[in-house]
């Protein structure tokens, strides 16, 4: 278990400069900062907020403004979705000594990443064209410039692919989690104003998977069919997988302490993917594959394995909820 640190020191003579942004995402990892409680103003005493919109006033010609390299460190949260998310990561990449990829949608793409599985005509035509609730008679769709009389109206240019914030740019550290739990960020925190960062490239949560965290029983598994959560009449103590409910718990970086199973529902894989793998979603299918199914499966019939598999009804967004955009096959390819 993770020690919280009683309070956010530094050795340093001057506040530290911070930067925090929120590119695409659900506002979560904002929400996660106020959840520091009282250590926030341990931190607001520690350092400067140099850049904030969603909580200070300042704008994007304060930051362009700024020295290059003057703050000290910059938490961004959020993937790429368009153009202003593109240019405010390069900026604030060389506005910043430090660039730390905040949360789930910065760190591998996040939820809003799923959004790979189409493209920008594809997206545009069934949020403006064909959805039921949507009124547009005229067939408008949004554009990058809109000329009014008082000048032209800008948008910023909607990306076929989202991109996980270091397929973008460089980036110093990573923070997971949807969001980040206040325990991880005070931690890390004192590392950065205690000069105990580790080495670059080093994600600030726990090596081990979410399992060991649970706190569930576990045995021997083997499980004949799948199951959602809603299906179970009732919610035992055991492993979610041996209640043939897939839990993202053996494919999925820990530091959350097992939230989500304190709550009786499985881990959907916010961590990321743990040390050493390449794909979350693949390692998951491999570990779901070791445990499903019955002696003698490799004389299952092609329409028993058709079945089985089709009790998965979400492939993507179960494997792959997280990750997508930083996956081996980050997206889908349309014709």
């Amino acid at each position: 278990m993770i020690k919280e640190k009683k309070s956010l020191e530094t050795k340093r003579n001057t506040k530290l400069q911070v930067a925090l942004y929120w590119a695409a995402s659900c506002g979560g990892c904002e929400i996660a900062m106020l959840d520091l409680d009282e250590k926030l103003l341990d931190v607001t005493a520690a350092a400067d907020i140099v850049f904030w919109p969603v909580a200070v006033d300042t704008k994007y010609k304060d930051v362009e403004a700024l020295p290059d390299q003057s703050i000290d460190v910059c938490l961004f949260n959020g993937a790429i979705r368009t153009s202003e998310n593109e240019h405010l990561a390069k900026l604030l990449r060389k506005k910043s000594k430090i660039l730390v990829s905040f949360g789930a949608c910065a760190v591998s793409g996040g939820i809003p990443g799923l959004a790979n599985l189409a493209n920008r005509e594809e997206i545009f035509r069934t949020a403006y064209l064909e959805n039921p609730s949507t009124e547009n008679p005229k067939k408008t769709l949004p554009k990058t410039v809109t000329k009014v009389k008082e000048g032209d109206l800008t948008l910023p240019e909607f990306y076929d692919t989202v991109k996980s914030l270091d397929q973008v740019v460089d980036v110093d550290y990573y923070l997971p989690g949807c969001p980040p739990p206040p325990w991880l960020i005070t931690d890390a925190f004192n590392a950065i104003f205690e000069n105990k960062l580790p080495t670059k490239g080093s994600v600030l949560a726990p090596l081990k998977s979410v399992c060991d965290e649970c706190r569930y029983k576990k045995s021997e598994k083997k499980i004949h069919t799948i199951k959602r959560i809603y299906e179970l009449e009732k919610i035992e103590e055991k492993c979610f997988l041996e209640q043939n409910v897939i839990c993202m718990g053996p494919a999925t970086r820990s530091g959350c302490r097992g939230r989500c199973m304190e709550g009786n529902m499985p881990c959907t894989g916010c961590g990321g993917i743990l040390p050493n793998a390449l794909d979350q979603g693949a390692s998951m299918i491999s570990a779901l594959a070791s445990i499903l199914g019955v002696e003698g499966e490799q004389d299952m019939s092609e329409e028993e394995v058709d079945t089985l598999m089709e009790q998965v009804r979400d492939v993507v967004g179960t494997f792959y909820k997280y990750t997508l955009p930083a996956s081996l096959i980050n997206r889908l390819v349309m014709k």
